[in-house]
C-alpha cells in the first residue's frame, strides 16, 4: 500500500470481530465527502478479505492495506459514491 495518500479520518476497529469492522466501515464512510479517504484499523484476520470485498460491492475505491509492526491491519478506502 502506498503511503502517498493521507487518510481524512481514521476508524479504529481493533478488538472487533467479524462482521463489526465492515459494519463500522459502512457506517463511517457515509460521514466522509466524496473523494475523501477512510483509514480502517483492524486486527481481525477476516477483515483482509471482508473489507476489500465490501468496498468492491459498494463501489468504493479500495486503495490497499498493510500489516503494521504492531500486528494489525491498516486499510485505505476512498469514498466514491
Amino acid at each position: 500500500m502506498s503511503n502517498d495518500k493521507k487518510a481524512d479520518k481514521v476508524l479504529d476497529c481493533r478488538g472487533m470481530l467479524c462482521p463489526e469492522p465492515v459494519l463500522e466501515t459502512k457506517k463511517n464512510i457515509k460521514n466522509l465527502e466524496i473523494g475523501q479517504v477512510l483509514e480502517v484499523l483492524a486486527d481481525d484476520r477476516g477483515s483482509v478479505e471482508d473489507i476489500p470485498r465490501w468496498a468492491k460491492r459498494t463501489k468504493q475505491e479500495f486503495l490497499g492495506y498493510e500489516e503494521t509492526d504492531e500486528g494489525h491491519y491498516s486499510f485505505l478506502i476512498k469514498r466514491i459514491k
